[in-house]
């Protein structure tokens, strides 16, 4: 077959191409042929496939992502924002911090172990191209039913891949969650996010810059693993017949990538980039369309030159290929032969593909004929915008008028004690420390708190002790009840954990995780859940730095609980002043902070007592959250609280059994008079912590809460062996462990 070069393509206006096979509409290949005046050729409508894919383009989610800036609280930290590979904050003492949270949901259930180990590669390198060390990973994971078959295949691999490749990196995973139901059968959600850390002269961006400057591409040779891959993989649902796409997974070599970054790192610390693109999602056609689009010029790239593994790939594949490791490097022409020299020095393969013209044209050449002449906007930043109809699904007001207030509750206190056993031993609040011990939580030796604790902490700065917390939070339950709340509720929980160690939120990022758009109802709940976020935002004081869509989570018609992933990075001036979740000295006092109400509704005991869904989830109250936070701050930097933890799924008594088991200490509870000991211990409410404060301290403590309005209530003391709340039962540690922590080994080890 004849090369489709840009001279055949002006003059074969009939040539048929398989634009509908990549993913394109009629319309969208009927508009790449107006943007060129002629059709495109085979290369051209490569690169436009995979950048215009849902996955690269956004094109259904835009319309109301552009909240996050619309309604941005204005902050002092951010440095870089939407737009960017990841934002950028800033810590203070000169140091910056970079974290981002995206999926690679599609690939993972194909290949759960290549799937995940590469979701990890990608969002480690999109930290890397801004100019940090990545420091930390986390993964929220969402599987269908635990006792699924086909749980049993997709956890285990994506687990091991996760701490295969982030181990093998030598970073720590600090934190993240794993959730089972059975909405994710066929669709489990593996979000990834990193977090880097820079000084703020070292921040770079993705741009190409300055005629003559030199296009270097480096790191992993380019195969034929990966083609179309997430771009393409993350744009289409599922057909009920199951995995039949492993060769569009990507395949990760983690020690490929931890050669790649030393050699980036060294490369940044010598200021020999002018800018810089990781490889990810779409491969060389988004890092070069992005790279040219951002900058003040042109680019002309002799794809010939492009190092492969697999020396037939077409130079369609090579622009589609989504092999990893690799990065794209702007680089001024004297300054190229060090670049290479350092290259070589880590045993990293380089190679100069091109250069910045002075033109607006994105030039490819394959063996001196010309394949691709485009607009390079037109392939990275002006791809099809969707305005879906969506419409709120006639099935929600009976879902909310289905009140799990109408269930049947525990009729006395044998079987109020049962309950609690049954649900802190169920698959969503038992330990996951069966998952989370595969990986290193400590390696570097900065990390300060990590994963079952409320966020994951690491140390910035050896000297002064600060530091970063993050959390992750989503709870597709209150959702799909609910996606205005369930989002601001994913927000308002990340938010109250990062507070609850003694860290003050900054920022966000988001994974949000839904059905087809193409879906009326997944529309709505799409639009309601960004409504939601970005409203909380502004009141919160939290600007989203960046994150990432995730649509076609659904097998046929069904489509996933409305997910929205929410990561908060708050920050800390001394990591020794951080507040654990465990208690720890008997005779402390515990306080519940905050109101509790009958909410019930998507609630842990619904879920594990009556597998029951329906009414709304709890209320949210912003500012509470926000006092709540300032109490938690307050009382870590000055000493009055010992241990917090956040009270969310299962209520005040999975929290307290969780405190107790990390503490190996037990606690006695009363419950305030005229209260129901079953809403007390299993109510949702939000915006309510749990703290443990030295006697030495009550009176200061409560006196703050008294000054600024927070209810603080004194429930219980620290002490002896169980878990005794007065009156209704005794449950001792070592029964409530047995419960906690059997049954994750018991169904997939």
């Amino acid at each position: 077959m004849s090369l489709d070069t840009v001279k055949h393509a002006a003059e074969t206006p009939e040539t048929e191409l398989p634009w509908a096979e990549l993913g394109l509409k009629p319309d969208e290949y009927e508009r790449i042929r107006e943007i060129l005046g002629r059709r495109p050729t085979g290369a051209e409508l490569a690169m436009y496939s995979v950048m215009w894919s849902e996955h690269c383009s956004y094109k259904s989610s835009k319309v109301h992502l552009k909240q996050f800036g619309e309604k941005a609280p204005a902050s002092d930290a951010m440095l870089v924002g939407i737009g960017e590979n990841a934002g950028v904050v800033d810590v203070g003492q000169g140091y910056a911090v970079t974290f981002k949270v995206e999926s690679h949901n599609h690939p993972s259930y194909i290949e759960p172990y290549q799937g995940a180990a590469t979701g990890v590669g990608g969002i480690v390198r999109d930290i890397l191209a801004m100019g940090a060390r990545p420091v930390a990973v986390m993964d929220p994971l969402r599987f269908g039913a635990a006792d699924h078959p086909d749980t049993r295949r997709v956890l285990p691999g994506v687990v091991a891949g996760i701490g295969g490749y982030g181990n093998c990196l030598g970073l720590p995973n600090i934190g993240g969650e794993v959730v089972f139901d059975s909405c994710y059968q066929g669709n489990p959600l593996v979000n990834a996010l990193a977090v880097g850390v820079m000084k703020h002269e070292d921040i770079h961006l993705a741009k190409a810059s300055g005629a003559g400057n030199k296009v270097i591409l480096y790191g992993a040779r380019t195969g034929g693993d990966g083609i179309g891959g997430v771009s393409v993989l993350a744009s289409e649902t599922f057909d009920s017949t199951g995995p039949a796409k492993r060769p569009a997974v990507q395949v990760g070599d983690p020690f490929q990538e931890k050669l790649l970054i030393e050699c980036t790192l060294e490369v940044f610390k010598e200021k020999l980039v002018v800018g810089i693109q990781d490889l990810g999602g779409a491969g060389l056609s988004c890092a070069t369309s992005e790279l040219a689009s951002a900058g003040s010029g042109g680019m002309r790239v002799e794809l010939d030159t492009v190092p492969l593994r697999d020396s037939s790939l077409s130079p369609e594949e090579i622009l589609m290929s989504e092999s990893q490791e690799r990065m794209c490097a702007i680089v001024e022409p004297d300054k190229v032969g060090r670049f290479l020299e350092i290259c070589e020095k880590w045993d990293v393969i380089a190679t100069v593909i091109g250069e910045v013209t002075d033109g607006d044209r994105l030039e490819i050449f394959w063996h001196g004929e010309q394949i691709v002449d485009v607009p390079p906007r037109t392939v990275a930043h002006e791809g099809p915008t969707y305005h879906r109809p969506y419409a709120r699904p006639e099935w929600q007001d009976a879902l909310q008028a289905d009140d799990a207030a109408k269930l049947p509750r525990p009729k006395d206190a044998e079987e109020l004690r049962e309950q609690v056993l049954r649900l802190v031993g169920s698959p969503n609040q038992a330990s996951k420390a069966w998952i989370t011990d595969q990986y290193d939580r400590y390696v570097l030796g900065n990390t300060v708190l990590a994963q079952p604790e409320d966020s994951g902490m690491i140390r910035v700065d050896e000297e002064t002790g600060l530091g970063v917390a993050v959390a992750t939070d989503g709870n597709g339950r209150y959702a799909k009840l609910d996606p205005y709340t369930g989002a601001q509720l994913a927000l308002a929980e990340a938010y109250r954990n990062v507070a609850a160690t003694g860290a003050k939120p900054l920022a966000v990022s988001d994974c949000l995780n839904f059905g087809s758009p193409e879906d009326p109802a997944v529309m709505w709940q799409f639009a309601e859940a960004c409504r939601g976020l970005a409203d909380a935002c502004q009141v919160l004081g939290t600007p989203v730095t960046g994150g990432n869509v995730s649509l076609y989570n659904q097998t046929g018609e069904t489509a996933i609980h409305p997910t929205p992933v929410v990561g908060v990075l708050g920050v800390i001036d001394d990591v020794a002043r951080r507040t654990p979740m465990a208690f720890a000295e008997q005779g402390q006092l515990v306080y519940l902070l905050g109101d509790t109400r009958e909410e019930l509704g998507g609630s842990a005991w619904s879920q594990v007592v009556h597998d029951h869904l329906g009414g709304l989830p709890p209320a949210v109250d912003l500012e509470r959250e926000r006092l709540l936070a300032e109490i938690l701050i307050a009382g870590s930097r000055d000493g009055m609280i010992d241990a917090a933890h956040d009270l969310s799924d299962g209520g005040l008594v999975q929290a307290l059994v969780e405190s107790c088991l990390k503490g190996g200490l037990g606690a006695r509870i009363v419950v305030p008079d005229a209260t129901d000991p079953f809403v007390f211990l299993f109510s949702e409410s939000a915006g309510r912590a749990i703290v443990s404060v030295p006697r030495s301290e009550e009176l200061r403590f409560t006196d703050m809460c008294g000054a600024r309005g927070l209810p603080a209530a004194r429930i219980g003391v620290v002490d002896g062996d169980a878990l005794e709340v007065q009156g209704q039962f005794s449950i001792p540690l070592a029964e409530l462990r047995q419960a906690h922590e059997a049954l994750i080994p018991s169904l997939l080890a």
